[in-house]
């Protein structure tokens, strides 16, 4: 495994960080894992040396939380783990203030996800996206007062609009509160939107980048015409979301596959080996429901890519409308 420090927080994190939206109850998701074949992923994890995992009070309505937090007590990784959740979405169907950005909404939905994950601070906490019902500085007070209280180390955002990003970090800077420390946003080969705005501020701002969908949710695993193939591919509405299929990605998607064949690896593994040559990446978020995706997720940091394997794989890319952000 290789290590990198985590933006500017001084934390050292894993290349790859173990995303735990496939974990929890398939009564939330058809592809979710169940508790007992969550906690073998997260044990071989541990194995591989991957440290870094990131989960939402939302996946499952908590019962990712639950699980992880299960995970690293019975394995003694709490202490060696390095813990990210996040914050935003409504929790409970009749409490309106169980998801916004709020201080009320923040501070018991923490409370809740510290319990469930059975730890006294939280590594990274991080608002699932943004309030437009909540000022900023409302938001930052209440984040900067967990991270005073001790509940949590540092806070870090997630998919935004760039100017938002911005006013944040300097709504901080101007009432002298803690900043986000990390950005975890939408970002993979046919999805490139971030590169105009967002990544270059983050890269001016030393603020740690964990991409989301590193594998455009399948859609950069396998050919474009097998994409329906998985259970997830049948029954992942989300999927149909984003723009993977539109401009270039068609092309892109076959590009991967050649490249995979001449190299004789994964398209996964090649799809993740672009992001991991990308400076200002600090850990792609992967999400997994198979010990043998996760080993081959991390043979990906051995692949090699040169500059015009790179080129090769981004020359069909088009812009495409902005996703991911609601």
């Amino acid at each position: 495994m290789e290590y990198t420090t985590l933006g500017n927080t001084g934390m050292e994190v894993s290349r790859l960080c173990l995303g735990c939206m496939s974990f929890g109850s398939s009564d939330w998701r058809e592809w979710v894992l169940e508790a007992e074949e969550s906690t073998e992923i997260i044990e071989r994890a541990i194995d591989l040396g991957i440290n870094f995992f990131d989960t939402a009070n939302m996946y499952s309505r908590g019962e990712s939380e639950r699980i992880l937090g299960d995970a690293l007590a019975e394995f003694d990784y709490r202490d060696a783990a390095v813990v990210a959740t996040k914050t935003y979405f409504q929790m409970r169907d009749d409490g309106p203030n169980s998801g916004g950005l709020s201080r009320k909404a923040i501070e018991q939905e923490l409370a809740a996800s510290r319990e469930r994950l059975g730890v006294d601070a939280i590594d990274l906490y991080q608002i699932h996206r943004w309030d437009d019902d909540t000022p900023i500085e409302t938001t930052m007070r209440a984040l900067d007062d967990a991270v005073r209280r001790g509940h949590v180390r540092y806070v870090g955002a997630s998919s935004m609009w760039a100017h938002q990003f911005a006013e944040s970090l300097y709504a901080s800077d101007r009432l002298g509160l803690d900043r986000f420390v990390t950005m975890q946003n939408h970002y993979n080969l046919v999805y490139r939107e971030e590169e105009r705005e967002m990544l270059p501020l983050c890269a001016k701002e030393n603020v740690g980048v964990l991409p989301w969908s590193p594998l455009a949710r399948g859609y950069l695993t396998r050919p474009h015409e097998n994409i329906d193939a998985t259970t997830r591919g049948k029954t992942e509405e989300y999927l149909y979301d984003h723009p993977y299929r539109e401009g270039g990605g068609p092309e892109i998607n076959a590009r991967v596959a050649e490249l995979a064949a001449e190299k004789g690896v994964t398209m996964a593994q090649i799809s993740l080996a672009w992001l991991l040559h990308k400076d200002w990446v600090d850990a792609p978020i992967i999400g997994t429901t198979s010990v043998e995706h996760l080993e081959q997720a991390v043979e990906a940091l051995d692949i090699s890519l040169s500059a015009s394997d790179m080129a090769y794989l981004e020359e069909p890319y088009e812009p495409v409308p902005v996703s991911g952000h609601s």
